[in-house]
């Protein structure tokens, strides 16, 4: 499964020798996160089918208008063009890929209502500023969180460093790691040595291993 497919889904299938992908999950419709949807046309041909994208009706409405030639349809499809199969969720229903089910957690990305996911002991949140009481609720005992937090600053529609910090404290998830950095974020190496045991900047290639159930 891969969460969103950026400006970069080629090459981080590329690097990571991806060989086979079950669907895409869509967090939200912004441009850094779904533009890529195009490069899913290796994995149509590779695994003879549609790609299952697993997204809200508004992601959905939106991906309609800017692909427009990969959701037509008849004469006006053209040949070769994506296919993709999309799923409809939302913040409330649990669904399942591949035996593995995925609670929707909704995010608030400024003042747009997004989504983040957990799977067992793992949760993805991605382009987070606040996480209303009624959802951070799902988010107790995790194993990993992989977590927004794009610089040092405030920001109004992500979390800075400090403040994704007092969200992984009141969390308290066994492992941490940071990802949606701006270059404003400081050198690795410098930036991981302050920060508390059990918390990471991540990095492009990193993988991880963490436990489903």
């Amino acid at each position: 499964m891969a969460f969103d497919c950026g400006p970069d889904f080629r090459q981080q299938m590329l690097a990571a020798g991806t060989q086979h992908l079950d669907a895409i999950l869509m967090t939200h419709e912004h441009n850094d996160h779904v533009v890529g949807l195009d490069d899913v046309r290796p994995f149509n041909f590779k695994q003879g089918g549609e790609m299952p994208v697993f997204a809200t009706e508004k992601v959905q409405k939106e991906l309609k208008t800017r692909f427009a030639y990969v959701f037509a349809e008849g004469d006006k499809r053209y040949p070769g063009a994506p296919m993709v199969s999309l799923i409809t969720i939302d913040k409330n229903t649990v669904f399942s890929i591949k035996g593995l089910s995925f609670l929707p957690v909704e995010l608030m990305h400024g003042k747009l209502p997004i989504l983040g996911f957990r799977v067992g002991d793992f949760a993805y949140l991605t382009d987070v500023h606040h996480i209303e009481a009624t959802e951070i609720h799902k988010l107790q005992n995790l194993h990993t969180l992989v977590i927004n937090a794009l610089h040092h600053t405030e920001h109004y529609s992500h979390l800075n460093l400090n403040e994704a910090l007092d969200l992984i404290h009141q969390l308290k998830p066994q492992h941490s790691y940071l990802t949606h950095m701006s270059h404003r974020m400081g050198k690795h190496a410098e930036i991981n040595k302050t920060l508390p045991a059990g918390v990471e900047l991540g990095y492009d290639g990193l993988q991880i291993r963490i436990p489903l159930p």
